[in-house]
């Protein structure tokens, strides 16, 4: 491996405790991420020796907090290759930049009978039910690609999807539920092709592998910072620079306004005229940190190391009888996200037992419920990796379920 990932676990302090005698086995990092000491440590000392509001005040604490806060957007911007700090929209989480786009978008295309949006089955419920509400307020039709059985993303109708009343796209980049990475650079092509917006939603992506918004060559991605070592309560959307400022505002208040008069208001170049009212600031500070904690570590090692134990566990789970793996089933093209179902044992069973052991991991529709419906089950059982999961975790994991199995015959 490219790091020592003995060595990063201490960063970790969660590390240290026991679940049910039992060391804490964390595999639900698609979920939300542990966070490093060096994360906390930032965000005490901002609550301890800085803060102040933002972009409000001329005072010491206030400059200090606004200097803060905007460094940590630029360390964003850079981190995902954006071409200015201006198109760093902070939000508090992938949903609410997903909405963000519905609304203001939604406004700025115009969208009415006749025009469709294009989605997929793969999508959690964040990047679906936006969507849904939006064709409801404009009678826009709502269209999606279907997942094979391989758990790919079935683009064999691309061009007839994808059509002259598309007006916009929005998939996911990585399966929360199937560890599936779109390749999106045909969807991306056709989109072009017919004048198409394109979005994807990089909440599992962006996390877990160098992402580039030129290369990916898409109009706005969405992602968030719990599940990239950060504090919950703060997302980004990256946008086009061009489009945020044609969009109008999606919330109205202090901070987006440029001049306000009893009769009219005109609102400020983006991204203000997106974050109305007081934002996250320490939230967005830990995004900061964390993203100079992936950064030292380097996202290529990052990915290197799941690879290596997402191969690792398709083995060690696909060694266990009566285990059934969801989506692809070899590491090619796949994150470290791992969907299962265990024959004749409800999932919920099977964490409550992997629990007792220790073992965390997640059970249900992981809001995502069409991908369960897809594949004829009420819900999976999702064990789900990051830069601190070992070889010894996922060991613990298959033990974890040859107990299932003694348990219920």
């Amino acid at each position: 491996m490219s790091f020592d990932v003995a060595r990063v676990r201490k960063d970790f302090p969660i590390f240290e405790r026991e679940v049910n005698g039992h060391p804490l086995v964390y595999l639900d990092s698609a979920n939300t991420s542990q966070k490093p000491v060096q994360v906390l440590d930032v965000m005490r000392a901002h609550q301890e020796k800085h803060n102040g509001n933002v972009s409000r005040s001329v005072h010491t604490l206030g400059t200090e907090s606004t200097e803060l806060y905007e460094g940590a957007r630029a360390k964003v911007a850079a981190f995902i290759g954006a071409g200015s700090t201006d198109e760093i929209v902070f939000t508090k989480n992938s949903t609410e930049a997903i909405n963000l786009v519905a609304h203001a978008a939604g406004q700025l295309l115009k969208l009415g009978p006749g025009d469709e949006v294009v989605i997929s089955e793969m999508e959690h419920h964040s990047n679906l039910v936006p969507w849904q509400l939006l064709c409801e307020r404009t009678g826009a039709t709502l269209r999606w690609f279907g997942i094979t059985d391989e758990g790919r993303l079935d683009e064999s109708a691309l061009n007839a999807l994808v059509n002259e009343r598309t007006k916009l796209v929005s998939v996911v980049h990585m399966s929360n539920v199937l560890g599936t990475i779109n390749d999106v650079s045909a969807l991306v092509a056709r989109a072009r092709q017919v004048g198409a917006l394109v979005m994807l939603d990089c909440s599992q992506s962006v996390p877990h592998f160098p992402v580039d918004v030129r290369e990916l060559g898409v109009d706005f991605i969405a992602f968030t910072g719990h599940k990239m070592l950060g504090p919950t309560g703060i997302g980004v959307l990256w946008g086009r620079y061009e489009l945020l400022a044609t969009m109008p505002p999606f919330l109205a208040g202090g901070s987006m306004i440029e001049t306000v008069a009893m009769g009219k208001t005109t609102f400020a170049a983006p991204p203000a005229r997106f974050e109305a009212g007081t934002p996250p600031i320490t939230e967005a500070i830990g995004l900061g940190a964390a993203v100079d904690y992936l950064t030292g570590l380097g996202m290529e090692n990052i990915h290197r190391h799941e690879q290596e134990i997402t191969r690792y566990a398709l083995e060690q789970l696909s060694a266990v009888p009566g285990v059934r793996i969801y989506g692809p089933v070899k590491p090619e093209g796949r994150g470290g996200t791992v969907s299962f179902g265990v024959d004749g044992v409800h999932p919920h069973d099977v964490g409550q037992i992997l629990d007792a052991l220790g073992v965390e991991v997640r059970v249900g529709h992981h809001c995502a419920r069409p991908v369960c419906v897809r594949f004829g089950v009420p819900a999976m059982t999702r064990a789900s990796f990051y830069l601190y999961t070992t070889t010894d975790e996922i060991d613990a994991l298959a033990r974890g379920l040859d107990q299932v199995r003694k348990v219920f015959g």
